[in-house]
């Protein structure tokens, strides 16, 4: 595969509309105008992004602080050439949703996004996607390795921490009071 950065002269570049067509792949993104196909994460990745999700959006709608998506929810983080990003789990604070909610792409990067590695995931493209997430003005990025049970966390001002499987998962300033183990999210 090639690298998913690599901008390619008089290559004919996808924009987001395009990827919203039915015959794109579910799980595909656009990166710099270039569609990217992934194969299914697998049953372990969904049931981690199933539960973590539930979580969330336990703790986000007991709080009132906004919605949380999981999914593969899509993300317009760039345009000409457009960039469509999708977080595993994602959350968007209250007050930065639009009314009504959009019905493709959202046109902003979310609060929070959250991956959970693949076993397929290759370190420089999940490196590549949250410098995407972060550049488009996430406040916080999530990375959570389900094999070697342990999480980093990358912040907007490039601060980094790794966490182990003890650790506790904080909401920080973008979700004020969360806290979860890492421990609890990979059972």
């Amino acid at each position: 595969m090639p690298a998913e950065h690599a901008y390619v002269p008089n290559m004919t570049l996808m924009t987001a509309t395009e990827l919203l067509q039915p015959h794109i792949p579910e799980h595909a993104e656009l990166v710099r105008g270039v569609l990217v196909v992934r194969e299914p994460p697998g049953f372990r990745h969904a049931g981690i992004t199933a539960g973590f999700a539930t979580t969330l959006s336990n703790y986000v709608r007991a709080h009132d602080l906004g919605l949380v998506l999981a999914g593969d929810a899509g993300f317009k983080l760039a345009s000409n050439p457009d960039t469509v990003r999708g977080a595993d789990i994602a959350f968007v604070r209250r007050e930065r949703l639009p009314d009504p909610l959009p019905v493709g792409f959202a046109p902003f990067a979310p609060d929070l996004a959250i991956e959970i590695l693949s076993p397929n995931d290759r370190p420089g493209e999940v490196l590549a996607k949250v410098g995407d997430w972060l550049d488009a003005g996430a406040h916080l990025v999530w990375v959570i390795d389900p094999e070697r049970r342990l999480a980093r966390v990358y912040r907007a001002d490039g601060t980094e921490l790794i966490l182990e499987e003890t650790d506790q998962l904080l909401g920080e300033d973008v979700l004020p009071g969360f806290s979860c183990s890492l421990e609890a999210i990979l059972g």
